[in-house]
């Protein structure tokens, strides 16, 4: 339980400070992200787009990989760029990856391809087909300047991408097709900045300002959070279901930028449009899938450079700061992908304290530290004590014409946390008198440090704890978390809220009306106190002692206390070992017994030798030859082995390790014992026939 409540205490102070909205720049978590995620399968990425997806997002990272990325992926370019029955989709995925990679190509491939490209052009009608041909056209404007590819009816293809949007601002995908897409708005963005970008002459306005028009709809949909970001939701889902807030999102600003940089007119979009849309892609954190790592990338690379709006994002270093410590709000200002920013300042306009609308006015410029590129407050404002705040800043820019560059989104708000050391004074423990509340027996704690105190007490008394709690300011404090726990020595728990009034924090337990809640459990109860919070640097969880209770024995139909949880180690843990008792020996004839026993064995031995030289054995009818001499003398090798195989079973080998040594000793005596035994036989019949 108490490694319950520790985790309880760990839990409500984490959740508490991720509650704050932060935004940061790109960071080396999204670069470790990239190399992981986008891993080559079987020595290469699966596809020319996958491919293309890894190759940006490595070079807005910042990441060197193409040369080992060209090796292997050049030569499916190169075979997809001559090949004439390549599809469109192939076409414009391999001539993004060439732009990236510039593999070896001579304009005689590019001609080729534009030639086709501009006669398909006239024939596509679906939106797809159009963002292909007009993106690879444009891809090889691009990369080479020898092969014309503009278009002589850039109005007549305005107008056919224009006819599939919708009155939302969303486009649809063909005409065939009715319903509509977010993300084939960003699509129609993008290929409309093509169609403008290779048009022999200048697009017709009222078309221009039907289009502003148009995307003026589509931003009048977007999603907002409450902590200042918004995107672009996708209603449509395609069959692979990569679509989604993240793609859409980035579609949209794909598009969006990409037709800004093709015309030299506003599209009058407020800057905190833009800068709303950079905080979304940058709350997403980083991305577990390759897609919306990418989508994310080639968002906030997008949002970098455009002709409408930079945005700036404000950021803490750390949004906890300690009034213990004395540490300095330190404010950082970047552009999405970390960039330096133009001179500025950054003002503290007001602080919000957590759960009310009253701020203070504040109005302070922090100091801008050159060598760090922060913007820092020296000290706290005096009214900022221990708890949550809400910080709201304010970017201006040094240079009025810079304005009309970047977007700052007027006042930004952050969330703070204030921690320190909270004082705690005055803790007592006592038995208090149940009838007249006199004190019977009182300790001081040390609520810093350790605590064995005893008490003893009955049902007709009481069990009163008090102590304070202050933050470095003299102010009360309040934590989170206040909780007495009683624990009996059986296991049974019991868990108090400790309340407060101001400073004071006080619990009186009447043992009297508690009886059946301590299902009449006599006995020793170990004391804990546990009293955390998020901002509160000295959070502890206390053991204070134990308490020796004496309650009266429990009614016939009083409640029994619950089974206690079975402590895993000990049902899942290593078992005793078992000890293996054997059956005693059988007793033994004595050893002289035994020897002469041996003695007969062996007698008969004894005996067979002294009859072969009582009989003048000879050998002269040994095999001379060499191979017959072989056979014979394994033959008695063999015997003299079986026997000392007796031997050593007698000793230590058991029946069936003999048996089998005994078989396989027995194929080799019978194989020699017969090769010899025949060589005596052909001997003695030449013999008698001589």
């Amino acid at each position: 339980m108490a490694r319950g409540l520790r985790f309880l205490v760990l839990i409500l102070s984490v959740a508490s400070i991720c509650d704050a909205a932060t935004f940061n720049p790109i960071s080396d978590s999204h670069r470790s992200a990239a190399l992981e995620l986008f891993t080559p399968t079987d020595g290469s990425l699966k596809s020319l787009e996958e491919t293309f997806e890894a190759l940006r997002t490595f070079e807005v990272l910042g990441i060197d990989k193409k040369s080992e990325i060209k090796g292997y992926t050049c030569p499916t370019v190169v075979d997809t760029l001559w090949s004439p029955s390549s599809a469109l989709k192939d076409l414009f995925q391999a001539l993004r990856v060439n732009g990236v990679l510039k593999c070896e190509l001579n304009d005689e491939v590019f001609a080729g391809i534009a030639s086709r490209l501009k006669d398909n052009v006239k024939d596509a009608n679906s939106l797809l087909d159009l963002h292909y041909l007009i993106g690879s056209l444009k891809l090889i404007k691009g990369q080479t300047a020898e092969v014309d590819v503009h278009l002589e009816d850039a109005d007549g293809i305005f107008r056919a991408i224009k006819a599939l949007s919708q009155s939302d601002g969303r486009w649809r995908f063909s005409s065939n097709n009715p319903e509509s897409s977010t993300y084939a708005a960003g699509i129609a963005l993008e290929t409309l900045a093509g169609v403008v970008a290779l048009a022999s002459h200048d697009i017709d306005q009222s078309l221009m300002d039907t289009l502003k028009q148009d995307i003026l709809k589509l931003f009048d949909g977007i999603e907002r959070y409450d902590d200042g970001s918004c995107y672009f939701d996708e209603k449509l889902v395609d069959a692979q279901g990569n679509w989604g807030p993240v793609s859409a999102s980035s579609s949209i600003v794909r598009g969006l930028t990409s037709f800004a940089t093709s015309t030299p007119e506003s599209l009058n979009l407020p800057g905190d449009r833009i800068l709303c849309l950079a905080k979304f892609f940058l709350g997403i954190g980083v991305p577990g899938n390759f897609k919306d790592l990418y989508h994310q990338i080639d968002a906030l690379a997008s949002l970098e450079n455009n002709r409408i709006s930079i945005p700036l994002i404000l950021s803490l270093p750390s949004s906890v700061l300690s009034v213990t410590r004395k540490d300095q709000l330190k404010v950082r200002v970047n552009t999405v992908l970390g960039s330096a920013v133009p001179p500025l300042s950054v003002k503290l306009m007001q602080i919000f304290t957590s759960g009310s609308k009253d701020a203070s006015i504040i109005d302070q410029e922090l100091k801008f530290d050159p060598e760090t590129k922060l913007h820092v407050l020296d000290a706290l404002p005096e009214n900022v004590d221990v708890g949550k705040y809400t910080f709201t800043f304010e970017i201006l820019l040094h240079d009025p014409e810079h304005k009309k560059i970047y977007a700052t989104g007027g006042r930004t708000k952050v969330s703070v946390y204030v921690t320190g050391v909270v004082n705690i004074d005055q803790a007592e423990i006592a038995i208090l008198d149940s009838d007249l509340g006199n004190v019977e027996t009182k300790k001081r704690l040390d609520l810093t440090g350790e605590n064995t105190i005893a008490l003893s007490a009955n049902h007709l008394q009481k069990l009163r704890l008090t102590f304070q709690l202050t933050t470095p300011f003299g102010r009360a404090f309040k934590p989170h978390q206040a909780f007495l726990r009683l624990r009996h020595e059986s296991g049974v728990e019991h868990i108090f809220l400790v309340r407060s009034s101001g400073k004071n924090f006080e619990i009186t337990l009447d043992f009297l009306g508690l009886v059946e809640k301590f299902f009449y459990l006599s006995g020793r109860y170990d004391i804990q106190l546990t009293v955390g919070d998020s901002v509160m640097e000295n959070s502890f969880l206390q053991p204070l002692g134990y308490l020796d209770l004496d309650l009266p024995d429990a009614p016939e139909k009083a409640a029994r206390p619950p089974p206690q949880p079975v402590d895993s180690s000990s049902k899942y843990g290593p078992r005793a070992e078992i000890t293996h008792i054997f059956r005693s020996p059988d007793k033994r004839p004595p050893t002289e017994l035994s020897f002469a026993f041996l003695g007969l064995v062996l007698l008969p031995l004894g005996g067979f030798l002294i009859g072969l030289l009582l009989l003048r054995v000879n050998l002269r009818n040994f095999p001379s030859s060499t191979l017959p001499a072989f056979f014979a003398i394994s033959f008695h090798i063999g015997i003299a082995a079986v026997l000392s195989l007796y031997v050593v079973f007698w000793l230590k080998l058991d029946l069936f390790t003999t048996l089998k040594a005994l078989g396989i000793l027995g194929i080799s005596l019978m194989f020699t014992g017969h090769r010899t035994l025949s060589y005596l036989a052909s001997t003695s019949a030449k013999l008698k026939s001589a």
